[in-house]
């Protein structure tokens, strides 16, 4: 009997979401399901396409880096998860692609304004982008120093990790976050239709605005405010 078997099948759904969404090629972009309670993730292993990937395939690791069940190596971009497992609190899934529009806004080092009502429909603030990582953090650990240039980010803009759960990593692409592993690619779909949609009013018109302020809100609080009325409730 495995006992990770309901967490790999939680990572592998919400992998197997990526190529669904067409937001990465090939072997790019990987998903992790965390248990707040066992202290461990699940996530995809590094460089399986995912036609062959299996529920058996996703590795299991802790918040030290060390591997507690699988056979395979785990993402590369593993150590970058546990960053964001350590200090969001609340997130239980992590996702990062290689979605196009979300890469080109990344690699021009541009947060993405709020233009309309999608943006504002899940969050109230332009979704932020890093500076590049330094040479001393690439240095010194990569993919754990990404996900300490994410902290450091959303701490010096004090921006709630919660409200915006998605961020650009300047020359890299995006990194989306959620309640669940299905929630974090949930988020990374809605990343790129707004960053495809931004990109898209730039090409339209040179005189771009962001969306007045009390539409923002609007759209913003009848989804997730204290009388929402978005859905079934």
């Amino acid at each position: 009997m495995d006992p990770y078997k309901s967490l790999r099948e939680e990572a592998y759904e919400a992998n197997m979401e990526i190529p669904r969404r067409a937001l990465a090629l090939y072997t790019w972009g990987n998903v992790s399901a965390f248990d707040r309670q066992r202290a461990i993730l699940a996530i995809k292993p590094s460089g399986v396409a995912y036609e062959a990937l299996k529920v058996s395939d996703m590795v299991v690791m802790d918040l030290e880096g060390k591997k507690v069940d699988g056979k395979l190596n785990p993402s590369s971009d593993t150590k970058t998860h546990i960053v964001l497992y350590r200090v969001f609190p609340g997130i239980a899934g992590v996702t990062h692609t290689h979605s196009t529009y979300a890469v080109a806004w990344a690699q021009a080092r541009r947060s993405v304004p709020v233009l309309g009502t999608t943006h504002a429909d899940h969050c109230t603030h332009p979704i932020p982008c890093t500076e590049y990582i330094s040479e001393e953090a690439l240095k010194h650990d990569y993919e754990q120093e990404t996900g300490n240039l994410i902290v450091a980010t959303f701490r010096s803009q004090q921006l709630d990790p919660e409200e915006i759960p998605m961020v650009l990593v300047a020359g890299h692409g995006p990194f989306t976050w959620g309640a669940s592993a299905a929630k974090s690619v949930y988020h990374a779909a809605v990343l790129e239709e707004i960053c495809k949609m931004a990109y898209l009013t730039g090409v339209l018109s040179d005189d771009i605005k962001g969306l007045p302020a009390y539409i923002v809100q609007k759209h913003y609080d009848r989804k997730h405010g204290a009388n929402a009325y978005y859905g079934q409730r």
